[in-house]
């Protein structure tokens, strides 16, 4: 794949434009984008920056992430607290974020989402209020394995990082997770079904597929 250097503010304001010319092809008036990748290319800071951009477009924007729809402890932890198998078909709510997120931005649908579901820190339900994203108002999920689940996005981008910069920028205590991506990139290959790809390997220097 052929990537080009661009600064993060130049691919802001690129993500930023090609969301509010897209098109949901269900007919839905929301418009729902995954930001995918490995905590180590931070997802979630690509989804704040491009939150901003799009409010200052006018749109009304509901960030998400997807931390905060893991199954309980008792469940995501069944194999025991380091299985990159279980970290990768276990640990997130899919049926939740299905269920919470995506049926109510359905078309027809009431806008009305969950921000969040579960604490993992205190291992209970986080009893967060319901939020109504109006139509026209773009969705912003951000997190790790987000592709191959046929959620509806609109449009997908995908951060990526060569294995030694993901074994790098990946926190010794998470090494474990790591044969988690490798199985992700090899069943999944989100490099390949995401429609833009952002190589994060130099978190100064992102480069990307262009505005395919």
């Amino acid at each position: 794949m052929r990537l080009e250097a661009i600064t993060w503010e130049r691919l802001t304001d690129a993500l930023a434009e090609r969301i509010l010319t897209t098109e949901a092809e269900d007919g839905s008036p929301w418009r729902r984008v995954a930001l995918d990748g490995a905590p180590a290319a931070a997802p979630g800071d690509l989804a704040e920056r491009l939150a901003e951009a799009l409010r200052l477009r006018g749109r009304a924007v509901h960030t998400a992430g997807a931390f905060g729809f893991l199954r309980p402890a008792s469940l995501r932890l069944e194999y025991g607290r380091e299985d990159p198998d279980a970290y990768h078909d276990e640990w997130f709510d899919r049926q939740a974020l299905w269920r919470e997120v995506f049926q109510p931005l359905d078309p027809g649908g009431t806008g009305r989402v969950l921000p969040d579901l579960w604490d993992p820190v205190a291992d209970r339900a986080t009893r967060s209020a319901y939020v109504t994203l109006p139509p026209g108002g773009v969705l912003l999920l951000h997190g790790p394995l987000l592709l191959g689940h046929w959620f509806p996005f609109d449009l997908t981008v995908h951060l990526t990082l060569s294995p030694a910069a993901l074994a790098r920028r990946t926190p010794p205590h998470e090494h474990w997770t790591l044969p988690a991506f490798a199985r992700y990139e090899a069943e999944t290959r989100p490099e390949e079904a995401a429609d833009i790809v952002v190589r994060a390997d130099d978190p100064r220097r992102p480069a990307w597929s262009g505005p395919a």
